[in-house]
């Protein structure tokens, strides 16, 4: 490798993670996903916590996967931090369909209005299912 080709790799590289972290601020931005989640939680005060918290954690898992690192350590701790990733996405999941009202109207439009929480338990144990087929019988 040359120089100029390690000059354009570092060019690219850098155009390539401003223009994917530009377009997730974006997503948040524009959806107000920050404000929803605090409002929902009611803890206005903390908002400014999550954002950094969001740029922490999205800083803290670029630097990871780029220089491939892993963290050794008791298989409770992997759980745990399973575990909070999880609640992490699906609180993500619930402000981003809350923001787009997505399940209202698609009850509304499906003609079950009066089955909307029996559609959002399937769509959850759908996704349960999905990750537990993928995670334990796909992946192996």
């Amino acid at each position: 490798m040359t120089v100029l080709d390690g000059c354009i790799l570092i060019v690219l590289g850098i155009a390539s993670g401003i223009a994917v972290g530009s377009g997730v601020i974006a997503l948040f931005i524009v959806l107000d996903m920050i404000p929803r989640l605090a409002q929902l939680t009611r803890s206005y005060d903390k908002a400014y916590a999550y954002e950094g918290a969001m740029i922490a954690g999205s800083f803290v898992g670029t630097v990871a996967d780029l220089w491939n690192l892993k963290v050794y350590g008791l298989p409770i701790i992997s759980i745990f931090v399973g575990l909070l990733c999880g609640i992490f996405i699906g609180l993500l999941a619930a402000a981003l369909t809350e923001v787009l009202n997505v399940l209202p109207i698609l009850a509304k439009r499906l003609g079950m209005k009066s089955y909307l929480f029996g559609l959002l338990m399937a769509m959850v144990f759908g996704k349960v299912a999905g990750s537990l087929f993928d995670w334990f019988v796909y992946t192996r």
